[in-house]
């Protein structure tokens, strides 16, 4: 199983890597170069989408089938949460029929629902545990 980790490296700042050798830089808004998290949970969830369409999508479009998923959605401050989250698949299928990309877009509809585990659990929610380690006292 891969590892995940974040350390900090300045004020609001922090490295997250995994154990096969990723990175990626968090940080507040005000912050250039660095995803919020909030901005990582929107990107995994579009990255999710795409991936649980990918097979469908490519056996009907080609390996190579230009796609973009634009997701955004603004977050709540008074409960700190995101109610809203929307994304936007851009495709070309000016190629399909109506009938062929609405049938397309009915199997790519339903491999997201059923394959796509971020989404699955944002909508479903999920239990989160928090600890502190290293707090021994003497």
């Amino acid at each position: 199983m891969t590892k995940l980790w974040v350390e900090r490296t300045g004020v609001r700042r922090y490295t997250g890597h995994s154990s096969r050798g990723a990175q990626v830089l968090v940080g507040s808004e005000d912050v250039d170069g660095v995803f919020t998290p909030g901005e990582l949970l929107k990107i995994a969830l579009a990255a999710c989408s795409g991936m649980s369409s990918d097979a469908p999508l490519a056996r009907r479009l080609g390996d190579d089938y230009p796609a973009t998923i634009h997701v955004s959605g603004p977050a709540d401050r008074e409960q700190e949460r995101y109610p809203l989250l929307e994304e936007t698949l851009e495709l070309d299928l000016s190629s399909l029929t109506e009938a062929e990309a609405q049938r397309l877009l009915t199997v790519v509809s339903r491999a997201i629902d059923q394959v796509c585990t971020v989404g699955r659990t944002l909508k479903s929610g999920t239990e989160v545990r928090f600890e502190v380690a290293g707090h021994e006292r003497a």
